[in-house]
This record gives structure tokens, sequence and C-alpha cells, in this order.
């Protein structure tokens, strides 16, 4: 392998560690972590082939393939300088399929593409004059279901018959809080949240293509509960601003619901039928009208 092979690979596992673990770099994920993400990619690439309706069946990995291939025999050997010489370069179709189930569209696009982390710096969002509300936002680190109805067009399926559910984490990092929310196939939303008197604004970038959304909410009794023992937001209603699947740009009315169990958490994106047991009664009652929760007039 050569150097900038050798780059590049890196890159790729320090992008897994961190889209799937939170960890900054490969040598902090442990043997038993690959084996979990081996098993989380051939999760996606079934779905994949099932969603695309491929008859042939999918190339799979193996529970150990990511960390004896890639860790064992090729990242941690480049660190003994004797034998980076004889290090062979890794199955490039297979690091193609790595790419492809992380949103990409192939290795190479990647390679051009990624970066480590998500570039949170990039985002601005503040008022100057005002004082952020960070005992809300304290309030509001944890996991979260959003609701809307931004339906991707899906043949068979009647759209205003269903609701699109994302998977949303707030979490702190320094002074900031930060967003990780689910999209569409594999990719991915990151993003910024602040809070303002009893205004929340979030901002978000995708990870794959050019779409920014932009939420502002209002809880108007905050004051009254933030500081009471125990109080936890469990709800919140937003307007948010996005490209719709159809390249329209649109707003929508959206809800988040909060998760209270970490482990009931799913990090993807569903679209729910009106009967599913998924869906809270109450949030179908505000929803349940597509028309009156996009804003289409622009």
């Amino acid at each position: 392998m050569s150097k900038e092979e050798l780059l590049n690979l890196e890159r790729l596992m320090n992008y897994i560690a961190h889209q799937y673990l939170k960890k900054s770099s490969w040598e902090d994920v442990s043997k038993a972590e690959w084996t979990y993400v081996a098993q989380e990619f051939n999760i996606q690439i079934e779905k994949q082939h099932h969603r695309k309706k491929i008859t042939t069946p999918p190339v799979l990995f193996g529970d150990n393939y990511l960390y004896e291939h890639l860790i064992i025999k090729k990242l941690k050997a480049a660190c003994v300088k004797s034998k980076q010489t004889t290090i062979s370069s890794p199955n490039f179709s297979k690091l193609n399929i790595i790419a492809t189930t992380l949103g990409f569209s192939s290795y190479i696009d990647f390679i051009n593409n990624a970066t480590t982390q998500f570039p949170f710096h990039e985002l601005k969002i503040n008022i100057p004059i005002a004082g952020s509300n960070r005992l809300l936002l304290d309030n509001l680190v944890g996991y979260w279901y959003c609701y809307n109805r931004n339906l991707p067009f899906k043949p068979g399926k009647k759209a205003h018959e269903r609701i699109w559910r994302s998977a949303l984490e707030i979490y702190k990092s320094g002074d900031e809080y930060l967003v990780e929310r689910s999209g569409r196939d594999n990719h991915m939303y990151y993003g910024k949240v602040t809070a303002f008197a009893n205004y929340i604004f979030i901002i978000m970038n995708s990870t794959t293509f050019i779409r920014q959304r932009h939420f502002i909410g209002r809880l108007p009794d905050i004051e009254d509960n933030i500081n009471k023992a125990g109080y936890q937001i469990r709800e919140m209603s937003f307007v948010s601003t996005c490209v719709g699947f159809n390249e329209e740009p649109i707003a929508l009315y959206e809800i988040f619901h909060r998760v209270p169990r970490a482990k009931d958490f799913q990090k993807k994106s569903v679209d729910l039928a009106f009967d599913s047991p998924l869906l809270p009664k109450h949030i179908l009652l505000h929803l349940k009208d597509s028309e009156q929760n996009r804003i289409r007039q622009h």
C-alpha cells in the first residue's frame, strides 16, 4: 500500500468510528465494537438490496472483517515501519460497498468529498445581543423522534396515509449543543441548536448533498416549569424549512417527541402508516391533514 492509500483508509475508518460510535479515532474502537459495526453494515446492505429489488445475493461482511482485515492487517501493521512495504492494498470492491453503505456513490466519492467528522464549525447560529438560555438547552439533551409530512415518493404507497419519522440526538460538546439526525436512505444531518428566552433555533446541514434545514420553535410556558425539580421537556413543535424530496422548497409543521430510554432509540428514518403502533395517536391527530402541515406557496 502506498502512503496515500493508507491515509485514505485511515480517514474511512475514522469516519466510521465517528458515525457509528462517536469516537474520534479508529484506535479508540474495540474489536467488539468493530463487530457491531460490521453487523450494522450487513443490515443496511440487505435493506438496500431489498429496496432496489436486486435478485442476486448481497455481498456481506464477516463479523471480523473490519477489525482483522482493515485494522490489524492494514492500519496497525502500518504502524510498524519495517512492515509497510509488505502491506497489500485492501479489496477495492469491498471499500466501495462500505462507502455506498455510508451514503456515498463510491469509495472515490468518499475520498473526494468526506470529512472525518461533521464540520459543525461551518454552522453559525447566534444572536449577539442576547444570552442563550443554557438551562433550557441542558433540558433538551437526549434522544428524540421527529414527525412530519415531508414524505419521499414511493410507488404503491399512498403518501397521504403515512407520516415520516426521523431520529435525532441532541448532545453537549464543550460550550455548544450539537444535533445529529437521520435522513433518507443512509445520509445524515448534523447541526447546532441554541435557545434565547423561550425560543429554540436549530440549523442543520446534510452529509451527502446540498440541503440545509432550519427549525424555529417556542415553549411559551417554559419559564414557569424549567426550575421545577425533575421537570423534563417531552415534546416540542417546530416550523421547519427545507427542500422537499421533489426538490421543491417547503415549510413544514414538525413535532419532536422525546425517547425516554436510550435502548429504545433507533437511529434511522422510517415512514409510518396511520395505523402503525409506532405512531403516537396525538401526533397523528396533529399531522393527519398533509395540506395543513405543508406550506407550499413560495
